[in-house]
């Protein structure tokens, strides 16, 4: 039936046609900002989620930056065992030699100082960023040890938190195990042999501590290379849980614009018909 008060067709029409435009609208907007989420609004439970990964996001970036300078603040450190290990060799050499009878014991004695004084400055030197591990204090501050941050923790929607491992000072200046500096000086065969068993006490500290170091440097860049990839596994989670996807949300377009056309050409039709009612007769 046809009413010249009101054209339900028209409006029937008129309804779907704004339906479709709204549509297209928000695929057009999708496409434009590569988001299908893009704020609260949009989905407020899954904008919340993904709020929150991308806070860890951040804060795996920090962590992983960390990591980084902790891991060259160990590593020097090793470095440092590891020269001061390879003197210690050569300080093991020249007390053997000096087991000899016949030794010069006063010029070993002095190479073993000069040698003395090499390790110490190669153990000053074992520093990055202000922090030295062959230290007994590694930072000027009191501290015998060096906290690095390995990784976030957090359990559901709680407030989370970092968790640590710390790395222990070598303490080459402190230990009675690396005494270097009451040695006992060498002046006869005897005294050659109280100073090769001190030396070897020490030699064994150094290379123990270098391998510590070496492992504590080794767990260090583990660790940044698994947060690396947690990052990206959480950055892809993101994502997929907010991001456009452009083959579906194309085909949507096209499908949509499909349905405008048909949906303004209903309403033309529509519009028309009351123009029917002339033509009675």
């Amino acid at each position: 039936m046809t009413s010249i008060n009101s054209n339900s067709g028209a409006m029937t029409a008129l309804q779907m046609l704004g339906g479709t435009v709204d549509a297209r609208e928000d695929v057009q907007n999708d496409i434009a900002t590569g988001q299908k989420i893009a704020s609260a609004q949009d989905n407020a439970a899954v904008w919340a989620i993904s709020q929150m990964m991308q806070s860890d996001l951040s804060g795996y970036s920090a962590i992983s930056d960390s990591l980084s300078l902790d891991e060259a603040t160990v590593a020097v450190a090793a470095i440092g065992a590891e020269r001061a290990s390879d003197i210690l060799v050569e300080m093991k050499e020249l007390a053997i030699t000096a087991t000899a009878g016949n030794a010069d014991f006063a010029t070993i004695e002095t190479q073993l100082a000069h040698k003395t004084e090499q390790l110490n400055s190669v153990i000053s030197a074992s520093q990055f960023n202000g922090v030295n591990l062959l230290n007994t204090d590694i930072d000027g501050n009191g501290a015998s040890a060096l906290t690095v941050s390995e990784s976030l923790t957090r359990q559901g929607s709680a407030a989370g938190g970092v968790s640590t491992i710390s790395i222990d000072s070598l303490n080459f200046e402190g230990s009675p195990n690396f005494d270097i500096e009451n040695r006992t000086p060498i002046t006869d065969s005897s005294s050659a042999i109280a100073a090769l068993g001190e030396i070897e006490g020490f030699l064994r500290y150094a290379i123990e501590g270098a391998a510590a170091m070496g492992a504590a440097a080794s767990q260090i860049s583990d660790q940044n290379d698994f947060i690396g990839k947690l990052s990206d596994t959480v950055q892809m989670g993101i994502s997929n849980i907010r991001d456009t996807q452009m083959e579906e949300a194309s085909a949507r377009l096209t499908a949509l614009n499909v349905q405008e056309q048909l949906g303004t050409l209903s309403l033309s039709i529509a519009n028309a018909s009351p123009q029917t009612l002339l033509s009675i007769s």
